[in-house]
């Protein structure tokens, strides 16, 4: 098959931090594969990049994936990577795909550690070295911790982009062959600051000033109107009285907000306070006040919200409760769908558009008890959902186009911070948060076109019985009324791409997720 030429797979991978501290290069790596595979007279079947990638989960590096797909193809004899650690850090996930390709008859070679797993002598080396890696990598992130926090506890910003600050350099120092840098306040921004701690000290609910700081003008950090996260973030932050925070969230990126740490370090800060002690400790107070109230329990199920589309802006539609109390004291509810804008960023940025939730719920279900009675489409629309359809490609290939596009725009945006890196325009710590937050955009993108192309590829929607997709259309309102509320929304979900609204708050167009029916269900 191969003309006794051995068939190999080039495999490089690069972090964001690596671009930006250590001078790490894809090019490099694949120009210098290329060469080892031409003096060893290999053939090049394909290659392999993951671009701004870590190497600490395999799961989410779609061109690794790829590659395994592609060894269980037969599409290649042997891997080759330029050190270990471009495949993984972690010990056991190297030794996980290693073992997945001797399954399929291919082996795996580094060019740096120089072997191969053909050998007995070359399996151990490669566990010992994957041993090392894991202990390198481990004890980087120990150390770079173990240093963030000192410069905590001394009273020194760690990094990043905070609303009524810039950072700027400290002349003459240095920190990790870096550049020092230091908070220094920018007082258009900090009044802006200073305003929003002496509204929620007046009373004024943070919902209301987000509302008000939007109908102003104003703009976030980030050029982007203010939310109600966005509002709570700055109450909340010590950073304005002069502290210095750091340790609150541990290991983010596996355990979100579960990985609250109950004593971060809190430090007097080297900068300069924006705000006085005295309405720091009053709002903080007020805030402990209201948050110490139960939460509002809404009564009722919401299963369209995330498909029910605002008429104005396009955002999704979320949960609001109106309360009114009758001449006898009784109080009564009344539940609706409002724009997902209007609640969290308020009227500056669109109209609340309430349709009632009861009016919405029987109007959707009367239309699909319409379409699904008639038996020959209970029959076609069950067909739909349960087979492969080479209808199916057409909205994944626009998908892809548009997934491509954005990824195109990311990758121009990721060039031009490191441009404005070297000439000296941005600091070593500020590139890596930008660039980490475009890399984790791009890495998002990456997942879902993988997903689409391997969809396209096989075609592979997961068969639903058919009987149960008859049967379950045909008693889509009973089925509906016994579910619970998740079950429910998982139900309109796997259904119902989209709904629309119009400008009188009236449900327009459903929109299912398949295509070949949609004129017939589009039909009021």
């Amino acid at each position: 098959m191969f003309d006794n030429l051995k068939s190999v797979a080039i495999y490089a991978r690069v972090s964001t931090e690596e671009q930006a501290e250590e001078g790490y290069s894809i090019q490099a790596q694949l120009d210098t594969l290329r060469q080892y595979a031409k003096q060893n007279r290999y053939i090049v079947s394909k290659e392999y990049k993951d671009e701004g990638i870590s190497g600490k989960s395999i799961q989410n590096r779609p061109q690794l994936q790829q590659l395994l797909r592609d060894a269980k193809q037969g599409l290649f004899q042997e891997v080759i990577v330029w050190k270990i650690n471009r495949i993984s850090r972690n010990q056991l996930d190297l030794l996980t795909i290693v073992d997945e390709l001797q399954k399929h008859g291919v082996s795996f070679r580094s060019y740096t550690e120089n072997f191969e797993t053909e050998t007995p002598m070359g399996r151990f080396a490669l566990q010992m070295m994957g041993s090392v890696a894991e202990l390198e990598r481990n004890t980087i992130v120990d150390n770079v911790k173990m240093g963030m926090k000192q410069r905590a506890r001394q009273g020194k910003w760690n990094g990043g982009k905070v609303l009524g600050y810039e950072s700027v350099e400290v002349e003459g120092s240095t920190f990790r062959k870096r550049k020092e840098t230091r908070l220094v306040i920018v007082e258009s921004e900090a009044a802006l600051v200073r305003m929003i701690f002496e509204k929620y000290a007046s009373g004024k609910g943070i919902k209301a000033i987000a509302n008000e700081l939007n109908h102003l003008g104003y703009k976030t950090k980030w050029g982007k109107p203010f939310s109600v996260v966005a509002v709570k973030d700055i109450l909340n932050n010590p950073l304005y009285v002069g502290k210095i925070r750091f340790n609150k969230q541990e290991n983010w990126t596996v355990k979100r907000r579960k990985g609250t740490n109950a004593s971060p370090i809190l430090a007097d800060g080297e900068h300069e306070p924006i705000i006085s002690e005295e309405l720091w400790n009053t709002v903080q107070a007020m805030y402990k006040t209201k948050s110490e109230k139960p939460a509002q329990v809404f009564h009722g199920s919401f299963p369209f919200t995330g498909v029910m589309r605002c008429p104005m802006c396009g955002h999704g539609m979320v949960a609001q409760r109106a309360t009114r109390k009758n001449k006898n004291g009784e109080i009564k509810y009344t539940l609706y769908y409002q724009c997902g804008q209007f609640a969290n960023k308020g009227s500056a940025v669109c109209r609340a558009n309430s349709v009632r939730a009861d009016y919405a719920e029987e109007e959707i279900l009367a239309r699909i008890e319409k379409i699904v009675s008639q038996p020959q489409i209970t029959a076609d629309v069950a067909k739909e959902l349960g087979q492969r359809q080479e209808v199916d490609k057409e909205p994944l290939e626009q998908e892809l186009k548009h997934v491509d596009k954005k990824l195109a725009d990311l990758k121009r945006k990721i060039s031009k911070y490191f441009v404005l890196y070297e000439n000296d325009q941005l600091e070593a710590e500020e590139l890596r948060k930008r660039v980490r937050e475009l890399s984790e955009m791009e890495q998002r993108l990456s997942i879902r076109k993988a997903e689409i192309e391997n969809q396209l590829k096989s075609g592979d929607i997961t068969p639903i019985p058919f009987e149960v997709l008859k049967g379950m259309l045909r008693e889509f309102r009973k089925v509906f009324k016994r579910a619970d509320h998740v079950k429910r929304k998982q139900l309109v979900h796997a259904l119902i791409k989209e709904i629309t609204v119009t400008s009188g708050r009236k449900i327009d167009k459903i929109e299912w997720k398949f295509d070949d029916l949609k004129e017939t269900l589009l039909v009021s």
